[in-house]
């Protein structure tokens, strides 16, 4: 079974979630190790993910952002994927540039084998959110699908679920341990060809609208403009001076609709620019610099 993310994050759990190697009924499993962890969390160890590391597939093409009539192993995508991950770094050497201006290519190598394995007939199971890069990603998939008779399944990340006494709520899979993957197997369902046809059919749609964003409102992947979340901006930023990482995390806090922090910096920068957001406190790091509203 190949298993199919969106993310980054997400998908490097999903290959821990993989792997099959106990070091200790004490100690856990090894994939907690390898997501990182110095000792195992408090969370319900839920078994093993069959099949092996290999067998993930990662498409974090960032379909939520930019022109999607250009194809995704376009240079155009490789250079929105670079630009986005380059913006959050600073003083960083010759080997991590290079690493980042790759990132793109490794997407697309992982496209091009997700291909082989379908072309083999391999079932794929896709592990999609309401996060708008994870229903982006899992719509355009589908338009890839339609093309196939490959066995085909979805898990869908549910809003919350009820432990023991507490409420865990989710916004995207980059949320969940390895360990827990395996728990969210009952929400599995069989996708069929209508449905896939169907996903396709919105994503078509969506590549002739064709707006600089696309935002999930109220359930439904809508065509939006780029200030769409701007509001967010301006409303915690004033007049008084604040940490540029102070405002972004209080937005990520306080409204997680799945939209990452290099987003929201790209439009600080752009207002920057703009002459409507004035630097007070410069930095080589622009999350450490001061800004302030520059609007009357």
């Amino acid at each position: 079974m190949i298993e199919i993310l969106f993310g980054e994050s997400e998908a490097g759990s999903m290959k821990a979630a993989k792997n099959k190697i106990v070091v200790g009924k004490v100690n856990g499993p090894v994939s907690v190790w390898m997501a990182g962890k110095k000792t195992p969390p408090q969370k319900p160890f839920t078994g093993w993910i069959e099949g092996t590391s290999e067998e993930v597939i990662c498409l974090g093409f960032m379909l939520d952002i930019g022109n999607i009539k250009e194809q995704m192993d376009s240079p155009y995508r490789r250079e929105l994927i670079y630009s986005m991950y380059a913006q959050n770094q600073w003083e960083q050497d010759g080997e991590t540039e290079e690493e980042l201006k790759n990132v793109g290519d490794v997407y697309v190598k992982e496209l091009y084998r997700l291909m082989d394995f379908l072309d083999h007939g391999e079932a794929v199971r896709i592990w999609y959110s309401d996060t708008p890069y994870s229903r982006c990603g899992f719509y355009n998939l589908c338009q890839i699908l339609k093309g196939y008779e490959n066995e085909t399944s979805a898990v869908k990340l549910p809003a919350h679920i009820v432990r023991e006494k507490c409420i865990v709520t989710y916004q995207s899979w980059s949320e969940v341990s390895a360990e827990e993957f395996a728990g969210f197997l009952p929400y599995e369902r069989s996708l069929s060809k209508e449905e896939v046809r169907m996903y396709a059919m919105l994503w078509s749609g969506l590549i002739e609208e064709n707006s600089p964003l696309r935002a999930v409102v109220n359930g439904k992947v809508l065509s939006v403009p780029e200030d769409f979340y701007d509001f967010l901006i301006w409303k915690r930023l004033k007049n008084v001076p604040l940490k540029e990482a102070r405002l972004i995390g209080d937005i990520l806090g306080q409204s997680p609709i799945g939209v990452g922090d290099w987003w929201y910096n790209r439009r600080i920068e752009y207002y920057i620019k703009q002459g409507e957001i004035r630097v007070v406190e410069d930095s080589k790091n622009k999350y450490a610099r001061m800004i302030c509203s520059n609007r009357g």
